[in-house]
């Protein structure tokens, strides 16, 4: 099924110029243009779409200010012919940020992450000896090897994934839910309401938390179960 798209832009060329190269993606489907910025953000805030293109510097709100006011916000590409909001588009975590005149081969590059971020969303753990997930970090996809995870911290509306071998964690925009969908039970499990260890990398549980290979977590009081289930394994 194609991403249902919508594009915002005051500048009717602009907009002409986004439906041309929509069209020759069969993935993608324009479902409504708008030129007024608050006659777009009113059909947001009454139908679901996937994938949003909006212009920064519009006369009644701000492409920013329209993003940041929806309460379900769908996969963002930032248009502009100014430099200076790249910030901005970053903290709301915009796929893209598109400087005008548009260029039809870096508009293919923000077109293909927004397809990889759709099948992203939407996918499941692989089987096989190399279990993995997906995790959508630094604006690419990155396959996670499951056996590599060692522990989960949530920060809010962002995830710090801790690997095996590599200093820095990975910071991914996703739900302790949602990865919890991702992740097999047998191999994972909640210990707190910001912590989800690998079961295999425990290496002693005393006084209500948990030693790993890397860092000590707390077991959370609602979670207190966790440990009578570990000693009747």
């Amino acid at each position: 099924m194609a991403l249902k798209c919508v594009a915002i832009d005051d500048e009717p060329l602009a907009l002409e110029l986004i439906k041309t190269y929509v069209a020759k993606f069969p993935a993608l489907q324009i479902i409504q243009v708008f030129e007024n910025a608050l006659s777009g953000a009113e059909y947001l805030k009454n139908n679901a779409i996937d994938l949003l293109f909006v212009d920064v510097n519009m006369p009644d709100i701000t492409g920013v200010e329209l993003v940041r006011s929806l309460e379900h916000s769908p996969m963002i590409i930032f248009t502009t012919a100014y430099k200076n909001y790249a910030f901005e588009s970053y903290e709301l975590q915009a796929l893209d940020y598109l400087l005008k005149p548009i260029d039809f081969k870096r508009f293919t590059a923000a077109i293909e992450k927004a397809i990889d971020y759709h099948k992203y969303k939407n996918a499941t753990v692989e089987t096989g000896n190399d279990e993995s997930i997906y995790v959508y970090a630094e604006y690419k996809m990155i396959k996670i090897l499951l056996r590599d995870v060692e522990y989960i911290e949530s920060m809010g509306d962002y995830l710090k994934i801790y690997l095996n071998g590599i200093d820095k964690p990975l910071l991914t925009l996703m739900t302790m839910k949602k990865i919890l969908e991702k992740l097999p039970d047998n191999q994972f499990a909640r210990i707190h309401r910001s912590f989800i260890v690998a079961l295999n990398k425990i290496k002693s549980i005393h006084n209500k938390k948990v030693q790993l290979n890397h860092a000590e977590l707390p077991i959370g009081d609602a979670y207190s179960a966790f440990i009578n289930q570990q000693k009747g394994m």
